[in-house]
Formats: structure tokens, sequence, C-alpha cells
């Protein structure tokens, strides 16, 4: 399968079904925007899905036999000089219109959906006191980033990952993540219980699982659905499994002292 047409509620959910069923990564497929999709406002009504074409990348054997004419070659791709043009000048739009000064330079940071690589476009937001564009666990830059994703495929008829950041923040939040994972780690390996972490979007719990991969005391686990999915460490040898602790956020000097159960009853 080549090229395959998905729709989903949103224009990630689309990608992410498509990829599945290609049994491809992001990397060996280029996307098109067919349609951006609508949430339809009040009580849903109207909504529209978002629609995209996904195009497998990968080179062809020669053809030895003779074969009926090649189809016509697709446009090829903007080019990710021009799209990261786009974006920058696109986002500085964005911020003048919400009235936040803020200067966009280009960055480098990991990309959300493929943790060990470079995100292919890479924006920070430099200015004072971003705290409400950043918003509760950075919300609103999320939100800020969906949105400037949309736009720039709109405009370019392509889709590519843009990650968007402000004052650093998610490099201090990546930074705090991987210590809280290795700090929790050690009180694992300590008590011989598993400790469950607050729940995360899926790029923060890919931070923990990385951040443990290679632990030789620990291993993570993925529990529970949507916006209450998290992080689960658990002990190679010694736990029982059946104890459960509080959560741990991220800026926590010490882990915190849940309720555990056992035979012996509530401690």
């Amino acid at each position: 399968m080549d090229v395959l047409e998905v729709t989903a509620k949103t224009v990630d959910e689309a990608i992410e079904k498509g990829l599945a069923e290609m049994g491809a990564a992001r990397a060996e497929v280029r996307v098109t925007i067919m349609n951006e999709g609508k949430s339809g406002g009040f009580l849903g009504f109207r909504s529209e899905d978002a629609r995209v074409q996904l195009e497998r990348i990968v080179p062809r054997p020669p053809v030895v036999t003779p074969a009926p004419p090649p189809a016509a070659t697709p446009e090829p791709a903007v080019p990710l000089a021009e799209m990261t043009v786009v974006a920058a000048e696109t986002l500085d739009r964005l911020l003048k219109m919400m009235e936040v000064e803020g200067k966009v330079v280009s960055a480098t940071m990991p990309d959300e959906e493929a943790q060990e690589t470079t995100g292919p476009i890479s924006l920070n937001i430099e200015g004072d006191d971003l705290g409400m564009l950043i918003g509760r666990r950075g919300q609103t830059l999320a939100s800020l980033q969906y949105i400037l994703r949309l736009m720039v495929g709109h405009q370019t008829k392509t889709w590519v990952p843009i990650v968007v950041d402000a004052e650093g923040y998610k490099q201090r939040r990546l930074d705090a993540i991987k210590a809280l994972a290795l700090r929790m780690a050690d009180h694992v390996k300590t008590r011989g219980a598993p400790f469950t972490l607050e729940p995360m979007p899926p790029f923060e719990r890919r931070i923990v699982h990385l951040a443990l991969a290679d632990h030789p005391a620990v291993y993570t686990e993925s529990i529970g659905e949507g916006e209450s999915r998290k992080v689960v460490i658990r002990p190679k040898q010694g736990g029982t499994g059946a104890r459960e602790g509080n959560q741990a956020q991220p800026g926590n000097t010490r882990p915190a002292r849940g309720n555990y159960n056992d035979r012996r009853g509530n401690y």
C-alpha cells in the first residue's frame, strides 16, 4: 500500500491511524492534508472529520519487463527551508494577533512524534514574562503549536511536525521529567514496590520510558486511557507488584509518601 487516504477527528489522529494501517514510520511517508476538519461548535453539530493522504516514499526496484506508462508524478513537497520560513512568519503573526511581545528564532528540540531525532522544524519564542503563553503544564503552548501546524499545513499542503517552545520551557520540562524518572527509579529500587507517576501526554511518557529503558533495577509501562494515561515504574526483582505509591510530579524534591496495600493492611 503506497497511497492511503484516512479520516479521523483531527489531523494528528488521522496521521497516526494511517501510519498504523500502512505499517510505516513517520519518516517513510509524505502527508498531504486534504481536509483539516472542524469541531462543529456547540454540541458538535456540523462537525467534519479531518482527511489526509499518506504516500509511502520508498525506492522502487528497476522494471525489467514491459510495463504500462508510469502514473503522473505527484508535485514535489515544499522544501523544508521554505516551510521553516512560512512557519516562523505565521507564528510571528499569531503572536502579534495575541498581542504577545516575543521574538521567533530557530531552535533544536526533540521531535515530539519521534523522540530520538531532532524535530524537522523547531521554533523558540524569546521574550519576557511568557508564562501566559506557556500555560499550565504547557497546555497553552501545545494548543498554539497545534494551531500553527494546521495553518502551515493549509498553506503548504504538506504536513511536517513543527515543535514550538517558549523561553526554553520544553527543554526545562524534559530535564525535570528525566530527573524525576531517575529519582523515582531509585525510590522503587529501594522499596521494592512500583510507583505511579502523574498522568502525562504521550511525549512526556516517552521521555520516562527512554530515560529508564536501560535501568538495571526497574522497568516501565503505561496504564490508563486518554488524558489519564500514566507511567508505572516497577522493580525487576523483589517487588510483589501489589503495592502502588501516590503520583509524583516533576519538581518534587523527595518521593511522595503513598498508601501501600499488602497482606498486612494499609499503611
